[in-house]
């Protein structure tokens, strides 16, 4: 069993968190949004500062949300590559755990999307609306069945890579 996480962060001793710089998100808000505001793609509402899942308002500025804002530009925060000859025998299995998984933290957090699974040589890629969600489809995927997980963030991006081979 192998974990290998490599960040490149303002605190190298912290290994739980990469250190994402503010302000290098172009699809994050600058500023704080009129609330109420609801996304007309996805109906979360932004409400006390956050995107939440709940009735909109009558009085919400329709926005689009920054998950969606991402995934109807293809352009991913989080890449998790998937391969290996245990891989190719569970592939399914994995699918489901990821899909489990994304669905749970979308439940509670609108901003946390699975953008799309694509199947290359040999090799699952999965692109996704947020870094923590890439980061825990692997950490989710590390635990159950082991392997070797790598996970890169550059500092000063907000983009991370997770890699997961057995």
């Amino acid at each position: 069993m192998t974990i290998n996480k490599t960040f490149s962060t303002h605190n190298p001793g912290n290994f739980n968190r990469p250190g994402f710089e503010k302000d290098t998100d172009a699809y994050k808000s600058k500023g704080k949004l009129a609330a109420p505001a609801v996304c007309g793609q996805c109906g979360a509402v932004y409400y006390e500062g956050r995107w939440q899942w709940l009735n909109a308002p009558a009085n919400a500025d329709p926005v689009t949300c920054p998950a969606c804002h991402r995934v109807n530009d293809n352009a991913p925060a989080g890449y998790v590559t998937l391969k290996g000859p245990f891989f190719e025998s569970h592939g399914e299995e994995i699918r489901r755990l990821i899909q489990h998984h994304a669905e749970h933290e979308r439940s509670e957090h609108p901003l946390k999307r699975i953008i799309a699974f694509d199947i290359q040589a040999e090799a699952l890629l999965v692109t996704t609306t947020d870094t923590h969600l890439a980061r825990g489809i692997g950490e989710a995927i590390h635990h159950a069945y082991q392997g070797e997980l790598k996970v890169e963030h550059a500092a000063g991006e907000n983009l991370v890579r997770v890699y997961w081979t057995r």
